[in-house]
């Protein structure tokens, strides 16, 4: 059992790697994100019942996410572009899905953060509009999504918002942890 594991854990550590530093940052973070996205609808449910039907709706973005390391080791930019794309559209979705009162556009802080440490000083002008996607899309979600397809009682958004800002607090902790471990081994 024990030799199976280690297989499977070599399988995911190769598949999440990436030759350049960011894009293995890109990577990483992508199946970090993978992993977690089936226990978030029942984090949900778990707060608002079968009102967080809609959190299930979310693992339509999984793909995205897992398609991360693979084109990062064949198009770094590219790879490293999706990443920062697939958030940012995942949480705009997640918006229409939860309503801003969820805090849900949190996770456009990492998205932004992603948009400015994944991009080199010499892919700096091509990356600039990804890291003015998530800040765009913070302007503009709010008036034009209309109402959220989850409806839940107003006492259950302080606990939305708890678990939502927990999760941004921890992806953003993993992003610097990365972040900092692959320059050092620079």
């Amino acid at each position: 059992m024990g030799e199976m594991f280690g297989r499977w854990l070599a399988a995911v550590q190769a598949y999440a790697s990436a030759d350049d530093p960011q894009s293995d940052i890109a990577a990483k973070v992508a199946l970090v994100i993978v992993s977690n996205q089936p226990f978030y609808p029942l984090y949900l449910h778990a707060i608002a019942g079968t009102a967080a039907w809609p959190a299930w709706l979310t693992l339509l973005t999984t793909p995205m996410f897992a398609s991360v390391p693979v084109l990062a080791r064949r198009n770094p930019f590219a790879g490293r572009a999706l990443m920062v794309v697939a958030g940012t559209a995942h949480t705009v979705f997640c918006v229409k899905l939860f309503g801003a009162p969820s805090g849900v556009e949190l996770f456009l802080i990492p998205c932004a953060l992603l948009g400015a440490l994944l991009f080199g000083p010499a892919e700096r002008l091509a990356s600039l509009p990804l890291l003015g996607l998530p800040f765009l899309s913070y302007l503009l979600i709010d008036s034009r999504l209309g109402a959220p397809l989850m409806q839940v009682a107003e006492t259950d958004y302080a606990s939305l918002v708890a678990i939502n800002a927990t999760s941004v607090g921890a992806l953003t902790a993993l992003i610097g942890i990365l972040a900092a471990s692959r320059l050092s081994t620079q």
